[in-house]
């Protein structure tokens, strides 16, 4: 029986929002710089001839999904709730040239980490399942999926 291996690569990003609604100072748009931690977990490649040989999965692959789905999407980028008057605010940046992206939740650390476990689950092989994410937005705050909890 082959040992269950858990992976783990680290992203960041920077990214604005603002929480509509909100009570404090987070009703403004502002900025963090994101880490995200990706786990993952499978068992390593016991194929002798495959190029991949002990891997769970190969870093690189695993780099290539969370930057086509996450970094590379949000970084450098402002995320307004769709479901707010925001979307006035979020039309008038883009008209002026602003990488905005809109989304149907309200985006919190909380609420991004959900939507980032799904994209990348929809991506990863079929033998690699999604461990955790943990998505840090400052020095000392952070929000983490964990897959056991989410069954």
């Amino acid at each position: 029986m082959m040992s269950k291996i858990r992976i783990t690569k680290q992203f960041s990003f920077e990214t604005g929002h603002a929480l509509y609604g909100y009570d404090g100072k987070c009703k403004n748009v502002h900025g963090h710089s994101y880490k995200l931690s990706v786990t993952v977990i499978g068992t390593p490649i016991t194929d002798s001839n495959n190029v991949k040989f002990g891997m769970v999965i190969d870093f690189s692959d695993l780099k290539k999904i969370v930057c086509e789905e996450i970094v590379d999407v949000f970084d450098h980028a402002t995320v307004f709730n769709k479901n707010t008057p925001h979307v006035e605010l979020a039309q008038e940046l883009k008209n002026r040239g602003h990488h905005v992206i809109l989304v149907n939740y309200q985006p919190t650390s909380e609420n991004m980490v959900v939507d980032f476990a799904k994209k990348i689950q929809d991506r990863l092989p079929n033998a690699i399942q999604l461990h955790s994410l943990k998505l840090q937005e400052t020095e000392s705050s952070f929000a983490e999926w964990f897959a056991s909890d989410n069954m």
